[in-house]
């Protein structure tokens, strides 16, 4: 698994950027995060001319890697600084815990699905980011051994907030994630959770996976 890119790649990634100021991405901390991973790393070799296209592609276990300016759009909600502890549910590709890690001290990211965490854990290791950890487990229950967290994202949807992340994220500390049924379209939200009661921003409608409890028994 190789990282080495020639002036193709480097004009493609100057474009991918441009693209996503043209759409509305204004912070240039994730701007810049989003300039220092290549995406075609995390990408099917097969979907490799597709790396840098604003589309969702497929991943394995039938889950999917969200278009870039969504990734970037959840990146800059949750607000992240170079002090903050993130956690990430629903490690996917990596791809987005990658990006993180350029922003945050630390990135603990979870998913259900072994294969998808252990080829995730190679793309880290390849790249060199020594401050992103990916476990395999129930997201819904996220970390509480590295908790709390001063900001989380949800890659998945579900009816509510999980009870569990609410109660691992530090006062002060942000959410992102999508509410609402499966298989339709749902609503992205950032939560800030503070001493005085929750306070909630709806962003966009958008449409993602399910969040599924458990960890998955194959795969």
């Amino acid at each position: 698994m190789s990282t080495g890119e020639g002036d193709g790649e480097q004009a493609e990634r100057m474009a991918f950027i441009l693209g996503l100021r043209q759409r509305g991405i204004r912070d240039v901390a994730v701007l810049r995060a989003m300039e220092l991973v290549p995406r075609p790393l995390f990408v099917d070799p097969i979907l490799r001319r597709h790396a840098y296209d604003d589309v969702a592609l497929p991943i394995a276990c039938g889950q999917t890697m969200s278009q870039p300016s969504l990734v970037a759009t959840m990146t800059e909600a949750l607000s992240v600084t170079a002090e903050h502890s993130v956690l990430e549910v629903g490690t996917g590709s990596g791809y987005h815990a990658a990006v993180l890690s350029h922003l945050a001290a630390r990135v603990v990211t979870v998913d259900r699905y072994r294969s998808l965490v252990t080829e995730a854990q190679t793309r880290f290791e390849v790249l060199g980011l020594r401050n992103v950890t990916a476990f395999v487990g129930d997201g819904i229950q996220g970390m509480p051994g590295r908790a709390p967290f001063d900001r989380i994202l949800v890659t998945a949807a579900a009816a509510d907030i999980p009870m569990a992340l609410v109660d691992q994220l530090k006062f002060g500390g942000i959410i992102v994630m999508p509410l609402g049924p499966p298989e339709e379209v749902q609503t992205l939200v950032r939560y800030e959770k503070a001493q005085s009661g929750r306070t909630r921003t709806d962003l966009m409608k958008v449409r993602f996976v399910p969040l599924v409890p458990g960890a998955a028994a194959t795969l």
